[in-house]
Parts: C-alpha cells; sequence; structure tokens
C-alpha cells in the first residue's frame, strides 16, 4: 500500500532522528520530527533519483532551504540509500559529512548549502528554468518552513515563478507556528498565507502535514502548467508527545534519561496506527 510504504519510511526515519540527536544531546531534533512525513513522502514516493548517483542528470533536485532541518534529510536520504545508515553515527562530529546544518559541499544527495533562510526558493526558480532550457523532465522540490516567508525574498521569487510559469516546481511549506523568535505569528504574522500564495500565481494546497494521505493526495494534485505549493501545517516533536508538548522547541535540549523515552513513545504510538 502507497500510503504504508510512506509510513513505514517515516517511523524509521523518526527513529533516526533521535539516534542522531542523542549523540548530541540536542539539536533541531523537534522540527525533524514534525516534518518526516513530508520527507518521507518526498523520498519514498515522488522524488526520482539513483541513490548510486546523486549525481545524475535525470534526477529530481530536493532543495532543503531550512538547513537547520538536515538532522531530518539525513534520516530521509538514509532510508533512500543515498547514504549508508550506519554513517548517521556521525552527525554533528569532527570530520562527517553530516554536519548540523546542511553543507551541499559534504552530503551525497545534498543540493545546496541551506541558509541564510529565505534564499532556497530563489535558487530552486534558478534550477527549474535552467532545467525547463534543457529540454530536462526533472522536477524541482523546495521545502522551506513558515519563517521564511518573513524574508522578501521568498516573495520575489515566489512571484519570479509565476512569470516563468514554472510547471516544474513545488515548494512545500512546513507550518509548524514557531521560528527562533518565537511563535510565528508574533514575530510576523503571515497569514492568510494560502491567499498571499495564490495572488502570487500559485497553484495552493493546504493539508494536515503530519497525514500522509493528505500529502499524497495533494502531490497527485499539483499542477504542470504553473508553480504548485503544498502548505503543511505540522507539529513540532510529532510522534513523541513528550516532546511534542516542550515549550522551547526550536533548538530542543533533551536530558540523557529522556532518549529512551522518546523511542518508547514513538514505538507505542505507531503501533496504535492502523495499516
Amino acid at each position: 500500500m502507497r500510503a504504508q510504504r510512506v509510513r513505514d519510511a517515516a517511523y524509521r526515519m523518526r527513529h533516526h532522528v533521535l539516534d542522531m540527536g542523542e549523540a548530541q544531546g540536542q539539536g533541531y531534533v523537534g522540527q525533524a520530527l514534525g516534518a518526516a512525513d513530508m520527507l518521507a513522502a518526498v523520498y519514498v514516493d515522488q522524488l526520482t533519483y539513483r541513490a548510486e548517483d546523486p549525481h545524475w542528470e535525470g534526477r529530481d533536485r530536493f532543495l532543503l532551504s531550512t538547513g537547520h532541518y538536515a538532522i531530518g534529510l539525513y534520516a530521509a536520504l538514509a532510508e533512500a540509500g543515498i547514504i549508508g545508515a550506519d554513517e548517521l553515527d556521525s552527525y554533528g562530529s569532527d570530520d562527517s559529512r553530516l554536519p548540523m546544518s546542511g553543507m551541499a559541499s559534504y552530503t551525497p544527495g545534498m543540493e545546496i548549502s541551506g541558509g541564510s533562510l529565505g534564499h532556497g526558493l530563489t535558487v530552486a526558480v534558478g534550477m527549474a528554468l535552467g532545467l525547463r532550457h534543457q529540454g530536462s523532465q526533472a522536477r524541482v522540490i523546495n521545502f522551506l518552513s513558515d519563517g521564511e516567508l518573513d524574508e522578501g525574498s521568498t516573495w520575489e521569487a515566489a512571484m519570479g515563478a509565476s512569470h516563468h510559469r514554472l510547471g516544474n516546481l513545488v515548494a512545500m511549506v512546513d507550518i509548524n507556528a514557531l521560528q527562533a523568535d518565537g511563535p510565528t505569528v508574533g514575530v510576523l504574522r503571515t497569514e492568510p498565507v494560502a491567499d498571499k500564495w495564490a495572488a502570487c500565481g500559485w497553484h495552493v494546497q493546504r493539508v494536515d502535514g503530519n497525514d500522509v494521505d493528505a500529502l499524497l493526495a495533494a502531490f497527485d494534485g499539483i499542477s504542470t502548467e504553473q508553480p504548485s505549493v503544498i502548505l503543511c501545517d505540522t507539529i513540532i516533536g510529532r510522534g513523541v508527545p513528550m516532546l511534542e508538548q516542550r515549550e522551547k522547541a526550536h533548538f530542543m535540549r533533551i536530558d540523557a534519561d529522556e532518549w529512551q523515552i522518546c523511542r518508547d513513545q514513538l514505538t507505542e504510538g505507531y503501533r496504535g496506527v492502523p495499516a
């Protein structure tokens, strides 16, 4: 079953995230857990790639604009077979290919070095336009955060993508309602966010980003005549109830005795999900 394959992958990816996070004792664990269903949907169901050849010209390009979500992408790359699962143990350590913030020069399958925030969609527009000029059928999928919608460069890129009618470009926005300076609504209100993307000329869908069926339906409904955006409402720490309730969730510090509790809660919750 298509959706179950994605759910299974997201579950394994969340375990990888917890394992990597434990090595550092802290990090952007909450975002990675919250976005695991989004990343699993992309890598299991949508992306065209060759695991043995990350630079294959015919590949779809997945751009992680939010470089601090790298821990989540590493889990996806391991699930996809682009990097070995055993390499995840090196996360954040000296001489590792898996730094805490995504670096294209280090990691196979990492298309861009994420950050400063707000640059990813600009790069994605250039890539999508270039691929179209080359006659390529490849798509560009750009992962953004809701905090990046504070940046003017994001909206300039959105208008440019519409102007060029880039039907080979898909944006995914993780709307977890939190950024470094606090709740997104208090830092800079972005709602009505769907109307704003539509006003820029994008095909817009808004879904529960932790609902695999909804994510897959959204991908099935994207446009090939104009750029598409999937706005994904997610919960930071999704799958681990004790982390979903953390007040300071942007950069989590997790005590040594809590990691196994996190794993146990993740497993317990997953077993309770119907196939």
